[in-house]
């Protein structure tokens, strides 16, 4: 999320921080649980106007003002912790030789005809070598020595048209043992650039890990390092090369998976036509990031972002866009915790257009050069268009939906609307080594969207498979199905082979569906180096399963069942009938081992009190709109209306309170709330509470009762009868909300 300008150095930033006591880090008045389940990054200080309902701020601002920005949000009861970028970031301390004597701006990317790669004026993306971790180390001990309680290393990335700068050729003979080549002079040199750009940050990551981890233990603190990035499939798509999965046997802790509008709307092919597909892209990239930490146990936080970094759409755009992004993240009920938006600042004090402007969809990352500190993210502002600051009914609707956040971690969980589950589309970080000259894989990633896309549209909750991660005991058990292609990735290991066909003859029905037409299957690698001489990793998967290389159609092997095609699938998301060819293959897969098929043209998903819908487009032929009764409250609607009914046509997004969920609790309690509620106490006859939000917003509590309100008092006055409304055991209740709180207290009828 590279959207805010930076003032000073790391280095200016980290003495800064040292006037800070670890003993100030949280305060009294207002601690916050150690679950840390809701998170927001500010490089501003607290105000009334970001008075958020969230555990961790991530101080993300190198300014002057830092101390008092520290301070500000300490005093307001929030966690302090610290994020920095990692591969850019305003370093020319260490650009120009101020930190260690020597001038590094050899590490600035760049690109076949030598024009650096860069973030902004002066910020270029940084091809790391080992003196540029040890930099970053240097700067996280004063943060540590501070008491920062955990580090943030923002978005490891590596170029994929970088590689020709000199630092990159030297690490080229030191790693391979031979001159440098042109990375886009052949597949086999694309591939092996890649890989080197994806050792240079994991090698950078590993020295701050560790680094952070020894001090730890010397000082008897436990120190979290976190890495917030960009999902596999975006990366990818996006032509960036980073060590995502990787991280987590160095050293990392997790994830906060940067998840949002503006990598989600990427657009993609399915049927033949090229357009956004948000929510689907975002149920992807989400659960590409949770597969991650699966195997390991570690966190991942859900990044959500209310507008976007292209400040030229408009507000109902953002909204609409936003919804869709949350709804597919919370589709994924292992996680629970979230980053409730980055730069609230921009969101609550910021200006949009009226009516959207049209811009590309390209993302900034490809522009040259993009002035750091307008808080544009490189796209300019369109000029002469009339701009509104954030609607108040989004306001609203945003407390609502970041007080429901805070207790998505619920134990009864279940599918009401889905079509078959336990399937998986296996995916490789080498998904990034192919997506450069000069011979690059679809550009719309269409190996990857050919397979997955489909399934979704039918309603189908498929999930993105990590391929390194395969090989750990009982990872592959929890899949009934799953879906492979060496088309635009290849196997990193022939490991993968064993733990793969191990599950097939265990029961498990494998769909490949590859060509065998690319050219980076003959790249310099493990199944055609001795004593293999294999033509493709496919061919040694099949010789692994016990079949004919060239072999097509249905094979039995143990209990389980091979479905081959020589289909390629990114052709597949170009024709018409593409899907509908993929989910036959994937069809005969599943009855052949027994496994359910069922479509539907709705994902709806229960997690405890909470339904979580979406109605799908390009779906279910003639399928009528799926439909919920029973009695919700709306959390996408500011006015937090009671419904007994919500039909789920294509592209509706849901997030509701099912209040049948405890009707049988005889107290009186909040069930929604557009601000944040604490020390509640309830009794038959009286409920009590003390809330605060956000500055000049709205606030609208909804209270479940079977009792009439008898007295009600708001911030110690006598409610107007302007202030509430009783209807079908639903008291609410419409108040100014104010980050200095407001206390409530109801008394009901005998």
């Amino acid at each position: 999320m590279k959207i805010q300008g930076r003032g000073v150095t790391l280095a200016a930033f980290l003495v800064l921080l040292c006037g800070v006591s670890a003993a100030q880090q949280i305060s009294a008045t207002k601690e916050r649980s150690d679950d840390q389940r809701l998170s927001f990054q500010t490089h501003a200080p607290w105000s009334p106007r970001t008075n958020l309902n969230g555990d961790v701020v991530m101080s993300y601002g190198i300014d002057p003002g830092l101390p008092a920005n520290l301070a500000s949000w300490r005093a307001r009861g929030y966690r302090i912790q610290v994020m920095t970028g990692v591969a850019w970031g305003e370093y020319q301390d260490y650009l120009y030789g101020r930190f260690d004597g020597k001038n590094h701006w050899d590490q600035a990317q760049k690109d076949r005809n030598g024009k650096l790669v860069q973030h902004g004026v002066d910020v270029p993306y940084i091809s790391p070598g080992m003196d540029y971790g040890n930099y970053l180390t240097v700067g996280i001990k004063r943060a540590l020595d501070a008491g920062a309680e955990a580090v943030y290393l923002e978005e490891p990335e590596f170029w994929a048209r970088s590689g020709w700068e000199d630092n990159f050729k030297r690490e080229w003979k030191a790693y391979y043992g031979e001159e440098w080549q042109a990375p886009d002079s052949s597949p086999d040199a694309q591939y092996r650039a890649s890989k080197l750009k994806y050792m240079l940050y994991r090698r950078a990551l590993a020295q701050i890990f560790d680094f952070a981890k020894t001090y730890g233990q010397e000082h008897g603190r436990t120190i979290r390092c976190y890495v917030p990035t960009h999902s596999l499939i975006n990366y990818a798509n996006w032509r960036i090369v980073s060590p995502e999965s990787s991280l987590i046997k160095v050293g990392a802790d997790g994830y906060i998976a940067q998840i949002w509008t503006g990598t989600a709307r990427e657009p993609n092919y399915y049927k033949g036509v090229l357009k956004e597909r948000t929510f689907e892209t975002a149920f992807l990239e989400y659960g590409a990031m949770q597969n991650l930490v699966r195997a390991s146990g570690r966190r991942v936080w859900y990044l959500n972002d209310p507008i976007e970094d292209n400040p030229n759409h408009d507000w109902e755009d953002y909204r609409t866009n936003w919804e869709s992004t949350l709804t597919a993240s919370l589709m994924q009920p292992e996680v629970w915790r979230y980053e409730i938006m980055p730069w609230p600042e921009r969101i609550f004090n910021g200006k949009h257009p009226v009516k959207s402007v049209f811009v590309s969809t390209k993302w900034v990352k490809e522009q040259e050069q993009v002035p750091v500190g307008t808080g544009l993210g490189g796209f300019g502002a369109a000029p002469d268009v009339e701009k509104v600051g954030i609607p108040k009914a989004y306001e609203t609707e945003l407390q609502s939906v970041i007080s429901a956040l805070g207790d998505m971690k619920q134990s009864e969980v279940h599918w009401d609307s889905a079509g078959t589950e336990n399937l998986g589309v296996l995916v490789s970080d080498t998904m990034m080594f192919e997506r450069a000259d000069p011979s690059p894989s679809d550009a719309a990633l269409g190996s990857f969207y050919g397979l997955a896309m489909p399934l979704v549209k039918r309603g189908i909750p498929v999930e993105p498979v990590q391929i390194e991660s395969a090989s750990a005991r009982g990872f592959l058990a929890r899949y009934k199905l799953l879906l492979l292609t060496y088309e635009g990735q290849k196997p990193p290991t022939p490991e993968f082979h064993t733990a793969l066909a191990k599950w097939v003859r265990e029961g498990g029905a494998l769909v490949v569906v590859d060509k065998d037409e690319d050219p980076y299957n003959a790249v310099r690698e493990w199944w055609n180096t001795a004593p293999n001489s294999f033509k493709s990793p496919r061919q040694h998967l099949f010789s692994i399963l016990g079949i004919e290389p060239d072999a097509t159609g249905l094979h039995r092997i143990g209990r389980g069942v091979l479905v081959s095609a020589r289909v390629s699938p990114a052709a597949l998301t170009r024709a018409q009938d593409g899907g509908e060819s993929l989910r036959q293959l994937t069809r005969q897969a599943a009855t052949a081992v027994n496994l359910p098929w069922k479509e539907t043209s709705a994902l709806v998903l229960r997690r405890g009190p909470y339904v979580i819908a979406a109605g799908l487009d390009e779906s279910v032929p003639d399928a009528k709109p799926h439909v919920l009764h029973g009695h919700f409250i709306d959390l996408f609607d500011a006015r937090l209306p009671a419904l007994t009914s919500v039909t789920l046509g294509p592209n509706v997004r849901s997030l509701l309170i099912d209040l049948d969920f405890r009707k049988h609790d005889r107290m009186p309690r909040v069930v929604a709330a557009a601000c944040r509620v604490r020390d509640e106490r309830a009794s038959i006859h009286k409920l009590s509470f003390q809330t605060d939000g956000i500055a000049d917003t709205n606030a609208v509590v909804s209270i479940a009762t079977s009792r009439k309100p008898k007295e009600i008092t708001i911030g110690r006055k006598i409610a107007s009868r302007e202030q509430y409304d009783f209807s079908a055991g639903i008291l609410q209740l419409k108040f100014n909300n104010s980050p200095d709180g407001v206390p409530v207290e109801v008394v009901f009828e005998q």
